[in-house]
């Protein structure tokens, strides 16, 4: 009996990792808030979000006042913070949620929302947490902050491979969740507060929140995208920046999907053995059911103008939920193969004008994640940059 019931609660304990670990986005997951009332996170669809474990009695507690800050500058840009109490850590927050809640009331004047005391490590951690941690590991404290040595020596004391886990490691983590539900980064108690309200400024205000989720997509949906969408992010395209207002370019949008498989029928003859390598493959464009193709002036000239076109096409085209990629290499193939002449000549591109780039869009099947960028190929001259001490 006493084995039966051990295997039920191994099958039970899998299937609640599998269906966690198959969640789409924070929407999928319910809390309870401070009266016990069941809240569904979708009800904050469209808004993003700071999730944070707190307690009262940490060292750490006066973050609440930064957090309060942070929350009265950007809620009417669409900011929530979700604080869910946790006593896991060093027992501090004792006491009931409403205990909890008149202390943060009374010390902090908190107005976000705060949730019920939860668990977020372990066997009894919330399911919101199992999920959040899977999105994004611990990747370590700051060393060189005599905070985060602090903690890196304290948790290093109780296990020596602790940074190889993914668990939350103490009070005041956090996680920033986009507009629609993905979880972008984690911060540490010891991350500094002006780095994650840069973060948060880039998500609330809406271009800066199309730049920085941009991403080149190579996986898309089979669902073209409306001529409506493909209307607005042209003329968006169109607005662009351009020298003494030249507009030196001309764009061709291909709806046609039958003439996007004629060609890349060309292309999987002469590239037989690679289009068999790639399981996925459907066409020559990334597998975009739509193309967006940009011609400059063939006797040179243009090209900064049409890059900026691209830009404004990409980030329009972002934030309407929309992938792109920038290709080159299929109009090398285009441009070089005699078979590609009836593509070329359903553009319709002037003589005195070449293609120059092409852009795949489409609905996104995937949502990569951000490469690195160099920063200290940055460098800001300042009135005293030059002094030398």
């Amino acid at each position: 009996m006493m084995k039966h019931m051990k295997r039920m609660i191994v099958c039970l304990m899998a299937m609640t990792c599998v269906l966690t670990l198959s969640a789409q986005s924070v929407y999928d997951f319910k809390v309870k808030d401070d009266v016990g009332k069941e809240v569904s996170l979708s009800d904050y669809k469209g808004k993003v979000l700071l999730i944070v474990n707190t307690a009262t009695r940490c060292g750490f507690t006066p973050q609440y006042k930064e957090l309060e800050a942070l929350y009265e500058k950007y809620r009417n840009e669409g900011l929530e913070i979700l604080d869910f109490p946790c006593n896991q850590f060093g027992q501090q927050a004792p006491g009931t949620i409403e205990e909890i809640h008149q202390f943060c009331a009374a010390n902090f004047d908190i107005q976000f929302p705060q949730f019920d005391k939860i668990e977020v490590n372990g066997a009894n951690e919330h399911l919101l947490y199992t999920w959040l941690k899977a999105q994004k590991g611990f990747s370590g404290f700051d060393v060189n902050d005599q905070r985060g040595k602090m903690m890196d020596g304290m948790l290093r004391k109780q296990d020596a491979d602790y940074d190889k886990k993914s668990d939350i490691k103490w009070n005041f983590t956090k996680f920033l969740v986009s507009r629609d539900g993905r979880v972008l980064k984690r911060y540490e108690p010891t991350d500094q507060m002006t780095d994650i309200e840069a973060d948060v400024l880039m998500e609330v205000n809406p271009v800066l929140s199309s730049i920085m989720a941009r991403r080149s997509i190579r996986k898309y949906l089979d669902k073209p995208v409306e001529h409506e969408k493909l209307e607005v992010i042209v003329k968006c395209g169109i607005n662009a920046p351009s020298g003494v207002n030249r507009q030196p370019w001309i764009v061709r949008v291909v709806e046609d999907q039958k003439l996007i498989a004629d060609v890349t029928e060309v292309y999987k003859q002469e590239n037989a053995e690679m289009v068999k390598r790639d399981k996925d493959f459907k066409n020559m464009f990334r597998n975009a059911p739509n193309l967006i193709c940009v011609c400059t002036p063939a006797n040179g000239g243009g090209e900064l103008d049409a890059g900026l076109l691209g830009e404004n096409i990409m980030l329009a085209a972002q934030s309407m939920g929309l992938g792109t990629c920038c290709l080159g290499g299929p109009v090398r193939f285009l441009l070089s193969n005699e078979k590609c002449k009836f593509f070329l000549d359903r553009l319709d591109i002037p003589a005195d004008y070449k293609l120059n780039y092409i852009i795949a869009i489409g609905y996104p099947d995937e949502h990569p994640n951000a490469k690195p960028r160099d920063a200290s190929k940055v460098k800001f001259i300042s009135p005293d940059s030059h002094i030398i001490n």
